[in-house]
């Protein structure tokens, strides 16, 4: 129960009542919160984040209350706010593009790891866990969006050949993955630390796609009028370990199989963070990091989309069209 430190006897009571009546009309706010209890060490732009998105945490009202005392509730709520302020990004581009999309979309799949954020951008969706066997019916969506795990999938063309399979006939596909240019400083850095002290490297980054090789991945699935295209984000950190603190709290860290089993030296991260704020850092202290976001769009084959005209069939030259001269090229 929220209490405040410095409280007598009957003020504690009173907190105590407070408490139980807003546990009991579920009339909770964040706001509220910082006038009766003293937050344990959490940064105050996790507390602001806290507020601004207040309604993706009210399903954890009652928990909020009875673990804020808990030095592990400040671990728990940054791993909150991190997966869903990672989503969000991704989940504000797939609805841009489907505003430039004149079609109204019935039955809509989403597969994800985290559900909540996108049940609550589109209601009407089905969930889909993002198992490598993917619970998808035949033929029976519209619209199947992979929202942010398809570079965690052992098999990413068998995961958009299960997608292809579960549209209707001209249906689309929107997925968001993480692209082959994400982290590039923090893979140079380590690469060169541990080289350089243990004259070789050990296997730290999964392999992410470059946006060419996912365009033929989108073919090889049998999508129709494949487009791929990817937006860059540079994050700013406090330093290094900072960093390495967010990934983990994301849970995008090492889970490679022939990964090390063995601690890293200390000594390697310690040069690591040396080359990472002589290479990568920025005039006000702070240290970037790149993140590659790459948006697949697919359509399920139909015979009314448009299809590419048979080579040598134009009837008409492209410089008339133009109505430009055409010169010819020295031999």
């Amino acid at each position: 129960i929220l209490r405040e430190r410095n409280a007598s006897p009957i003020e504690q009571s009173q907190l105590q009542q407070q408490n139980k009546m807003q546990l009991e009309s579920n009339q909770f706010h964040p706001h509220n919160l910082g006038q009766q209890c003293r937050f344990l060490p959490l940064q105050q732009r996790r507390y602001q984040v806290l507020l601004e998105n207040y309604e993706f945490f009210f399903p954890f009202t009652k928990l909020f209350y009875l673990l804020i005392d808990l030095p592990i509730f400040q671990v728990l709520l940054e791993i909150l706010i991190l997966f869903y302020k990672r989503q969000t990004l991704a989940i504000s581009e797939v609805k841009d593009r489907l505003s430039n999309i004149n079609k109204d979309f019935q039955s809509i799949a989403i597969v994800t790891g985290l559900s909540t954020t996108w049940r609550k951008a589109f209601p009407s969706a089905t969930i889909i866990e993002d198992n490598e066997n993917l619970n998808l019916k035949r033929g029976k969506y519209d619209l199947v969006i992979h929202g942010m795990a398809l570079h965690w999938a052992n098999d990413p063309v068998g995961q958009l050949i299960q997608l292809r399979l579960a549209l209707k006939g001209d249906g689309l596909m929107i997925a968001v993955c993480l692209g082959g240019t994400t982290l590039n400083e923090l893979r140079d850095v380590l690469i060169e630390a541990e080289t350089t002290l243990s004259g070789g490297i050990h296997p730290r980054f999964m392999p992410l796609a470059e946006i060419r090789d996912l365009g033929s991945l989108m073919q090889r699935a049998g999508f129709a009028l494949p487009v791929a295209d990817s937006s860059i984000t540079e994050c700013l950190y406090k330093d290094f370990y900072a960093l390495l603190h967010d990934l983990r709290a994301m849970a995008e860290t090492n889970v490679l199989i022939n990964r090390t089993k063995n601690f890293t030296k200390r000594s390697v991260f310690r040069l690591a963070s040396e080359l990472y704020q002589r290479n990568f850092s920025k005039s006000d202290d702070m240290v970037s990091a790149t993140y590659e976001h790459i948006y697949l769009t697919g359509w399920a084959p139909d015979p009314s989309q448009q299809k590419p005209l048979r080579p040598g069939s134009a009837k008409m030259r492209l410089a008339d069209a133009l109505r430009s001269k055409e010169t010819s090229l020295p031999d």
